[in-house]
This record gives structure tokens, C-alpha cells and sequence, in this order.
């Protein structure tokens, strides 16, 4: 019962927040990228700080040495909607590969267009794949981080997706190094599920993977065992004791 009426007061809090800050994006939209940015990084650290002192959800990183000074293209597990507000305040300033109806989510969506996304139709086939090299690409040459979530949704935690060649064709192409990226969000804050657990997230950021001179299909299978091995350590470490 605790958790679900802190789960709640996260909840309240977070429409409020989505509501002033998309309320907002008239004022700053002509505003150049970096202060735009600014303003949307701002909303996600406010509810990272607003989940752990509701939810009593927290995070650490391992292997934040790791985390390079250029541009990547970031492959990462996808668990729930906490690494969209988690990699905001942990990496440089970044861009999402992501399905473009999100855009059309009123207030939400206006905050996510003003962050240069690649929204991309899921259904376009080779169109889509051209539109995110393209993209992609320029955002990369622009120093701006580019993340990618290989399995092209959420996954349960121990649940493996096919590992799509996107992300590594793209970081091959821009000449640009894959972070692997993995997480164990989905055991405190499961996918599509409204209950927030207590407990430590652990992030663990693996050594940038080189790509030059690389074959795409062999960059993308070291960058798929990294992330599952590293699933594979941290899963079972992140709920504390909690009340349902």
C-alpha cells in the first residue's frame, strides 16, 4: 500500500511538471539548442530528484571513466521510461532515435521537439534506416550524442531482444566510437507498470567501442555481449526491501 501511494505522489508530480514545462516550450522554442536543451535537461533532473525522494529510488554508475569527451552512438538497454530522464543528467548533451508519435503527445511531445530528435516512422522500412543515418550523422558532426535502443523497445529485466544493426551502422558510417550502455531500471520501475520500488539502479558504462576500419555487424555483436554480460551482473542488485 506505501508503495503505491508513493507511486502516486511520483505520478501527481509528474504530470504537474510535464504540464509547467511543456506550457513553457512557446517561450523557449526559438531559443538557440543548448538553452533549449537546458530547459528539457532541467525537467528530467527535477523528477529524477522528485522519484527518489517519493519513490525513494536512487542510482549509482559503474564505469563512469569510461565515458568519453566526442561524440558516440550510445546502444543501451531499454527498460522503462527511467533511462530517458537518468541519461539526460549522466551524459553530455544527446539526441533520441525514437518513434515519431511521440511527438504528437500534447506537452510531452512539444518538450521532446525542441531536443532535435530523430523520429522516425517504424513502418518505412529502408526510408527510416536512411532518415536515421542521415540524421543521425549531422547531430553526431554537430557534437551531439546520439542514443540508440538496439532492440527497439522496452524489455523485461532477463529478457533479451533481437539486437538491430542501426546503431552500429551509424556509428561506423560517422566514424564515431558505440558506448555500451546497461541497466537493471526495469526492477524498480518495470515496464508500463505503475509501481515504483525503493531501491539502487546501477548503471555500468562499458569501454567505448572503436569503429573504424569495423564491420558494422561485428561492432554491433560486441557491443550485444558487453550489455547482456553486464545484465547478466547487476540484474539481481537493485531492489531493497520495500512495502506493497
Amino acid at each position: 500500500m506505501l508503495t503505491f501511494l508513493r507511486s502516486l505522489l511520483f505520478s501527481a508530480g509528474m504530470l504537474v511538471t510535464v504540464i509547467a514545462w511543456g506550457a513553457l516550450v512557446p517561450l523557449v522554442a526559438a531559443l538557440p539548442f543548448a538553452r533549449r536543451y537546458a530547459f528539457t535537461r532541467s525537467w528530467a533532473i527535477v523528477n529524477l530528484r522528485w522519484l527518489e525522494l517519493t519513490c525513494g529510488v536512487r542510482y549509482r554508475v559503474i564505469g563512469r571513466e569510461n565515458l568519453p569527451s566526442g561524440p558516440v552512438v550510445v546502444l543501451s538497454k531499454h527498460q522503462s521510461t527511467w533511462e530517458t530522464l537518468v541519461f539526460q543528467e549522466l551524459f553530455p548533451p544527446l539526441v533520441w532515435v525514437m518513434k515519431r508519435e511521440l511527438l504528437w503527445v500534447p506537452f510531452f511531445g512539444w518538450g521532446l521537439a525542441m531536443g532535435r530528435p530523430i523520429a522516425i516512422d517504424r513502418g518505412a522500412g529502408r526510408r527510416a534506416m536512411e532518415q536515421m543515418l542521415k540524421q543521425g550523422k549531422q547531430r553526431l558532426d554537430d557534437g551531439l550524442w546520439v542514443v540508440i535502443f538496439p532492440e527497439g523497445t522496452r524489455m523485461n529485466p532477463g529478457q533479451r531482444g533481437r539486437y538491430r544493426p542501426g546503431g552500429a551502422l551509424l556509428a561506423v558510417q560517422a566514424g564515431v566510437p558505440v558506448l555500451p550502455v546497461a541497466h537493471n531500471a526495469g526492477e524498480l520501475w518495470g515496464k508500463r507498470r505503475f509501481l515504483k520500488h525503493p531501491g539502487t539502479i546501477t548503471v555500468a558504462v562499458g569501454t567505448p567501442i572503436a569503429t573504424a576500419g569495423q564491420d558494422p555487424a561485428e561492432v554491433l555483436n560486441k557491443a550485444q555481449e558487453w550489455i547482456e554480460n553486464a545484465q547478466t551482473r547487476i540484474l539481481p542488485a537493485a531492489r531493497g526491501g520495500h512495502a506493497d
